[in-house]
């Protein structure tokens, strides 16, 4: 019989002060996401799942940071075509 349970695993929360996350702590905290391993694996394979998690963290660092530039150009676009061209520019600076 179907209780209706769920289990949805371990719920954490993460914070910053006075300012957002940067690309690399998302990108760390995603690969965390992305590849787990058990406390309790085996040596050679949890060695061998935290390295590729490395990896998996530089990779989306990568596109999230081309993502931030692709998103200012945006804005500075909009802002631009909207008349606003000192805002446009502090947006550039960022």
């Amino acid at each position: 019989m179907n209780s209706g349970f769920m289990n949805i695993g371990a719920v954490g929360v993460r914070t910053t002060s006075g300012r957002g996350f940067s690309t690399e702590e998302l990108a760390q905290q995603a690969a965390q996401k992305i590849v787990s391993v058990s406390e309790t694996a085996h040596p050679a394979l949890r060695e061998q799942a935290v390295a590729f998690q490395k990896q998996i963290a530089v990779v989306v660092e990568q596109y999230m940071k081309q993502t931030v530039r692709s998103d200012r150009t945006t804005v500075y676009n909009a802002l631009t075509d909207a008349g606003h061209p000192e805002l446009a520019e502090l947006i550039r600076g960022l």
